[in-house]
């Protein structure tokens, strides 16, 4: 199946010269999305994942239908004053700006193996904010799976040292 079918260019949103890779006619196509998740977690079947976790709100849906399909948890992360637990919280820069992420202080345990995923790693601000909460828990960061990677962005470079963890399905 061809995802890139259901993926939909929107120019100069949310600025002039950008292109948005919108993923919501995917989400609304039943096989198009069971395809997608497919595609995320087939690599990690066999690395016994005990926990899946996503970053809002994107990573919301592709983490619990990986978690899903892993038998693993699944463990949010989200922005400020979302979480009613004690948290970690991490700073993190923006193209126009920050922001700051949070996770429960015990949403998991040291040594559990982690699986980060999200929709698109652009930058890659937010997937390296995940990447250092996750480590700062002390679990085991096995791999980030993305359904999109745009190679011309520097994402990679930011997540660095856990970009050789990437699986990306699509890369634009």
């Amino acid at each position: 199946m061809d995802l890139r079918q259901y993926i939909r260019d929107i120019p100069d949103w949310p600025k002039p010269g950008v292109v948005f890779k919108d993923i919501t006619p995917l989400l609304k196509d039943a096989a198009s999305l069971a395809w997608a998740v497919e595609q995320m977690v087939n690599p990690f079947r066999e690395a016994d994942i005990d926990v899946v976790a996503g970053a809002e709100s994107r990573g919301f849906i592709f983490g619990t239908a990986l978690a899903q399909a892993l038998n693993a948890g699944f463990v949010p992360i989200r922005k400020p004053k979302k979480l009613p637990w004690r948290t970690h919280r991490i700073a993190y820069g923006l193209e126009y700006g920050t922001d700051e992420l949070h996770i429960h202080q015990d949403a998991i345990e040291p040594g559990q193996r982690v699986l980060l995923a999200d929709d698109l790693l652009a930058t890659g601000g937010t997937m390296k904010a995940c990447c250092d909460l996750v480590e700062k828990l002390g679990a085991n960061l096995v791999a980030v799976t993305v359904l999109i990677e745009l190679s011309f962005l520097p994402g990679r470079e930011a997540i660095k040292p856990y970009d050789e963890k990437l699986h990306a399905v699509l890369t634009y």
